[in-house]
């Protein structure tokens, strides 16, 4: 059997992220297979494969691809219809309804659909999601070729999905039976929240995670009601009682984590427990800004994520890493927190270590699969471009910069263009049809 052909990427640089502030000129990247194979000068890759297919991106920069650390991705059909809401308000009179009257395998497919086409064209190549009906989200994933981490969604009372936590989980569990030979698809167990999970179900979650590996993904120290509520029932704060269940691991993913003081930032350093930090989401809510710069200092590992369209309004994850950046300077008094290359890192190998796929994507080394995004500068935006390609990116660069995406070394974006044509022709359908459901429930107040 004959080996995949070599595609040699050659752009103007390269940011491979390992080692962090590193930027390459005159390089290029030997991509065979799903794999990228070689890293060096552009002279010397040409020598070793001089066959080889070209692609010349002479004014553009390529990074890692981006990883969403969380996601609801069928919330784009849910995009606007509770805006201007405090988050109990916005989930008890807006979100909760409306699910209530929506969702099915239909609706999250549709919606996800949605959600996979925008995360796509703005850069991300791996997404962490939570919803309902989670094999319509991996459908569409699959669709666009994107890298899925789906949650095991477990809640303790009745959806429209499952009648119970015991059968939220045993449902997931099934379909991770079923899709685990797709490679660009994982699972994690996706408890909702403390105030929504029992302790009962906590120490199961917990005991799976330890026996499966399987990442804990969870909305934690959301609200400060969220933890008056805690403490009021349970006498602790939740990251406590998750402590007292085993839930804190290295494994888990607590989203959020706004309403966080010295004890508890002790407690995610202690278990290793990395953060999802959604700063638009945060903001729109008026939750509350995350204490990111004491985590950071402290070394908790922090990835970026969208949230869901319906608590953001967009899925664009290199402006959710701008406003990270900032806030972290601003909240800090120091302009130089987070710098750009570190803002990189937590878009991209951060977000997969969190995932506990690092040694797979992530950054640009021999060896790892070809997740990769092209920016290009050729903008009035992006000109002069300083000494530092990166730091144009963080702070001037857009989604509508993105000109290229590769995922496992397919070009599934081509000058901001879809390639594959079964994603945009159902994509067009989608599109067309996502009025019905606006007319098939109350979407206004």
């Amino acid at each position: 059997m004959t080996s995949p052909a070599v595609e040699l990427l050659i752009p103007r640089w390269i940011a491979p992220v390992v080692p962090q502030g590193s930027v390459l000129e005159k390089h290029a990247i030997a991509i065979q297979g799903d794999r990228i194979v070689a890293l060096g000068p552009v002279a010397e890759l040409i020598a070793a494969w001089p066959d080889a297919r070209q692609t010349v991106l002479p004014s553009h920069l390529i990074t890692p691809g981006f990883v969403n650390l969380h996601s609801h991705a069928a919330m784009a059909l849910l995009r606007g219809v509770g805006d201007d809401l405090p988050l109990q308000q916005w989930l008890q009179e807006r979100i909760w309804p409306l699910e209530s009257q929506l969702l099915s395998a239909d609706f999250v497919f549709d919606g996800s659909v949605l959600a996979c086409a925008e995360m796509l064209r703005s850069g991300v190549t791996c997404f962490n999601d939570m919803y309902f009906f989670p094999e319509s989200t991996v459908q569409a994933a699959q669709l666009f070729g994107l890298r899925i981490a789906s949650a095991i969604v477990i809640l303790d009372f009745p959806t429209p999905w499952a009648g119970s936590a015991e059968e939220c989980l045993r449902k997931g569990l099934d379909l991770r039976d079923r899709l685990r030979s797709q490679e660009r698809v994982h699972f994690t167990l996706g408890p909702h929240a403390p105030y929504s999970v029992g302790d009962a179900m906590l120490r199961e979650v917990a005991k799976l995670s330890a026996e499966l590996s399987l990442p804990v993904h969870m909305h934690v120290h959301e609200t400060a009601e969220e933890v008056a509520q805690s403490l009021a029932q349970h006498g602790c704060r939740p990251l406590t009682r998750l402590a007292k269940l085993d839930v804190l691991s290295p494994e888990m993913i607590a989203v959020h984590a706004v309403h966080l003081d010295e004890q508890d930032i002790r407690l995610l350093v202690e278990h290793g427990v990395h953060v999802a930090h959604c700063p638009h989401s945060n903001l729109k809510l008026a939750a509350g800004i995350a204490p990111i710069a004491k985590l950071s200092a402290a070394g908790v590992g922090i990835g970026i994520g969208t949230d869901g369209s319906a608590s953001n309004n967009r899925l664009d994850l290199l402006a959710e890493a701008r406003t990270a950046a900032f806030l972290v300077k601003g909240t800090s008094g120091d302009a130089a927190g987070w710098p750009a290359h570190q803002t990189l890192r937590n878009l991209t190998l951060s977000g997969a270590a969190a995932l506990g796929l690092e040694s797979e994507i992530g950054s640009i080394e021999v060896g790892k699969c070809a997740d990769l995004i092209a920016f290009n500068f050729d903008d009035p935006a992006l000109i002069p471009s300083a000494a530092d390609p990166v730091a144009q990116l963080i702070y001037a660069g857009g989604r509508e910069h993105l000109s290229d995406v590769w995922l496992g070394g397919e070009a599934v974006v081509s000058k901001r263009q879809l390639n594959r044509p079964a994603a945009v022709r159902v994509l067009h359908e989608v599109a067309a049809r996502a009025a019905l459901w606006q007319t098939s429930a109350q979407y206004r107040s």
